[in-house]
């Protein structure tokens, strides 16, 4: 029988400010852009009582809560709690995923011979909230789906098991939303269908839902049903993208090289948003014409957004780089990297910085990943050899709302 555990830091970055600063404990807390063209990317489960939610605009939320604290946000601090949260998971399981900065799916199939999967899980959370002081949740389920929707209904900071042969039973009072993958469109047409209940869904035809929805549909009718046969993938931390560029003819063009480096770093960060991940570690590599080749490596806060990862490329460069040597070949890596890459950037920016993104990426979706660049990289015809995610072609750009 299969065991499949799904953990989530409760409201993670609010949690982490709080292990900051206690004053914060019990009042209603939003993080996210500061001014009112700010989003919100977090709150606490006091403000969402007044019906604020993540992606809200700042201005909105502000309104509806006026005694609200604001936070900015540091990325820098979450990527440190989720590493600690990871490093501890990766001591107690054989086998994780981490899905986001604050998701994890464990299978522990096979272990209940020994301990228990129940009280594994128990152990683990009880291991977590102990050593990082984060509250957590976790689902115990057969599948996927069906633990991720356990961890949703048992939070703030408890747990829930669902046993095999009960996943049915248990999902069939809930709303679709609570559904991975029902997102606001594919909520409304499947209330159009006069579907409400996960009961209903379950009673419906799967021809009738594939009738309506395609291969969604399908999709959609066996997770209602508890039907699950995704693996959880083990989370390898170094899986990275990069490109290089090779010269035709060795170069001292320090303007020509810079250009290269932002429309590399550019072109990484879209990649980036596209497969809905952010990177943790930035690497530049400059070779000679006497073939010696330099690599800088930097750990950084997690990210996507150029305007973050330009600058440390730019300023990696400029510390590699050594003057009157002539350069065959530059490249860039991104590695490290993490999905739920929407989250954390609606707290890096204003709507209005986060819209122009969106923007550009769907431009370059349509048109080529090169049709919108940078003035400053225009000079960079070609970028040169691409590796992206290991040679697994990235997702389209996630409109994920958490």
């Amino acid at each position: 029988m299969n065991a499949i555990i799904h953990m989530d830091l409760d409201t993670f970055f609010v949690s982490c400010e709080r292990l900051l600063d206690s004053k914060l404990n019990n009042k209603p807390i939003l993080i996210g852009g500061v001014t009112d063209r700010g989003v919100v990317a977090s709150c606490s489960y006091e403000a969402r009582s007044f019906g604020i939610h993540s992606a809200m605009p700042m201005k909105m939320a502000k309104q509806l809560c006026p005694e609200a604290i604001i936070i900015r946000g540091n990325s820098g601090i979450y990527s440190k709690y989720s590493d600690q949260v990871t490093e501890i998971i990766r001591e107690e399981v054989p086998l994780f995923e981490k899905t986001s900065i604050d998701e994890f799916y464990a299978d522990l199939t096979g272990m209940d011979r020994f301990f228990g999967c129940m009280k594994l899980a128990v152990e683990l959370r009880k291991k977590i909230i102990k050593e990082t002081g984060l509250p957590i949740s976790f689902g115990l389920s057969t599948n996927k789906t069906v633990s991720k929707v356990a961890t949703n209904e048992a939070k703030p900071n408890n747990k829930i098991q669902v046993s095999q042969g009960e996943e049915k039973s248990f999902l069939a009072p809930l709303s679709i939303k609570k559904i991975p993958m029902v997102g606001d469109k594919t909520y409304q047409t499947l209330r159009n269908l006069g579907i409400r209940l996960i009961k209903t869904m379950q009673e419906i035809p799967v021809e009738v839902m594939e009738s309506a929805l395609g291969k969604n549909g399908v999709s959609l009718w066996k997770k209602a049903n508890g039907i699950d046969h995704a693996p959880v993938i083990p989370f390898h931390e170094r899986k990275s993208i990069s490109t290089e560029r090779t010269f035709d003819r060795d170069t001292i063009d320090v303007e020509k090289l810079k250009g290269i480096y932002i429309a590399m770093a550019e072109n990484l960060a879209f990649q980036l948003r596209r497969g809905d991940k952010l990177t943790g570690c930035v690497t530049v590599k400059i070779r000679y014409s006497d073939f010696n080749t330099y690599t800088l490596q930097k750990r950084i806060p997690y990210t996507s957004a150029d305007h973050k990862l330009i600058p440390r490329v730019l300023e990696m460069f400029k510390q590699l780089y050594q003057k009157r040597l002539l350069v065959r070949l530059i490249g860039v890596r991104y590695s490290h990297l993490v999905g739920g890459g929407y989250q954390i950037n609606l707290f890096e920016d204003s709507e209005k910085i986060i819209e122009l993104y969106q923007a550009m990426d769907k431009m370059r979706i349509r048109f080529g990943d090169r049709s919108v660049m940078r003035a400053s990289g225009l000079d960079a015809k070609t970028i040169g050899r691409m590796n992206p995610f290991n040679g697994q072609a990235p997702m389209l750009l996630a409109n994920r709302r958490q």
